[in-house]
């Protein structure tokens, strides 16, 4: 039996935190040169995220909590200035840094790696529409650009396979972030800077249930409006998309139901979770819980932050929950993570596999 595909969590995602000194920064201490990089101050303050296929500098940020186009006021508040061998550096803005460096704050920055290059013309590779991007094969994700043209049709990501979670971003103007979970019917999605519950047949484009095999997401139009593309395919805009596929050991990607108690639902991953995220579905006003074991390393862990608000980090009690070695473990009633019968979805990377492939088993906290 195959416990992991991969021994090394770490060679394709981990955590940094830091706290500022007020300027520019160089962040260092990666086992990889990232490709996707995810910051949060745990203070008050918006959501960072920047990839490498859009290459980096001010400008180029997007926000979770904020249905607004690439760009945002790094230019004033810092921002992400290039990709390093083993981090990457910030420029600090013309006011502050607060989005890297402020002097005094505390800063999360998740990091994942892709790596290989994509430059897919527009029906080779299984894909109708041409895509740039960065990929990796053995981590199972990938980061997949193009340019939008009001059609239906299929994005190659540079994966093989059915793919199993997709954030996606129109770039251009204030679109939603589509989030599709492979769970999910054709014409479902949620919205990640929202707290609403999983919408139905949106009106304006959403991404086709993740049934290819073939390493592509189908963008299909919806309702009756004049561009009934708009989240996903809007003709002149751009979009980027974060595609991911389950690895044994490494990632998992999947959904529970709560059981309403504070001995609350184990949900098995197969390994030591590093990283989860995850939102009720069924419940409006739920936010996007986002937990790692970085910034607390014991159990009982009460370290949130939602990708879906600029919130400071939730040390309370409603959102306790448990890292074990093969899965996690809700210690709240809290309906937004252990909601009795509801389906909650969640994304979750690995601190360690549950067993490495030469037998060597991960330790509890």
């Amino acid at each position: 039996m195959a416990y992991t595909d991969i021994d090394k969590p770490s060679d394709y995602f981990e955590t940094l935190l830091s706290t500022g000194d007020g300027g520019s920064q160089t962040f260092t201490g990666l086992d990889f040169q990232p490709d996707w990089v995810w910051s949060k101050r745990r203070q008050t303050h918006v959501h960072q995220l920047y990839d490498s296929v859009r290459t980096a500098g001010s400008g180029k940020a997007l926000q979770s909590d904020s249905n607004a186009a690439e760009g945002g006021d790094g230019g004033t508040y810092g921002y992400l200035s290039s990709f390093t061998s083993d981090g990457f550096a910030s420029t600090a803005g013309s006011s502050n840094n607060n989005y890297f460096n402020a002097d005094g704050g505390t800063y999360v920055f998740w990091n994942w790696k892709a790596g290989t290059s994509l430059n897919n013309s527009a029906g080779s590779n299984n894909g109708s529409i041409a895509s740039t991007g960065s990929f990796s094969t053995a981590a199972g994700f990938s980061i997949v650009k193009w340019a939008g043209s009001n059609a239906a049709g299929t994005i190659y990501t540079g994966l093989s396979g059915k793919i199993d979670f997709v954030i996606l971003k129109n770039l251009s103007t204030t679109r939603n972030w589509i989030v599709k979970p492979k769970s999910f019917a054709a014409n479902d999605v949620l919205y990640l800077q929202e707290t609403n519950a999983t919408v139905n047949a949106p009106g304006d484009g959403w991404i086709n249930a993740l049934t290819a095999t073939n390493g592509t997401i189908g963008l299909v139009a919806g309702g009756s409006n004049t561009n009934p593309l708009k989240n996903v395919n809007e003709n002149n805009a751009n979009y980027i998309a974060y595609c991911f596929q389950e690895k044994t050991g490494f990632s998992k990607f999947g959904s529970y139901k709560g059981n309403g108690n504070a001995d609350g639902t184990f949900v098995y991953t197969g390994f030591k979770p590093a990283f989860i995220l995850q939102k009720n579905t069924a419940r409006a006003g739920s936010g996007w819980g986002m937990f790692d074991t970085t910034r607390t390393p014991t159990n009982v862990s009460k370290g949130m932050l939602i990708a879906s608000s600029n919130a400071v980090e939730d040390t309370s009690d409603a959102s306790r929950v448990d890292f074990l070695s093969n899965g996690f473990k809700w210690r709240t009633t809290d309906n937004w993570f252990n909601d009795s019968g509801a389906l909650t979805i969640f994304m979750a990377f690995a601190e360690n596999p549950f067993v490495t492939s030469t037998g060597v088993p991960a330790t509890a906290r």
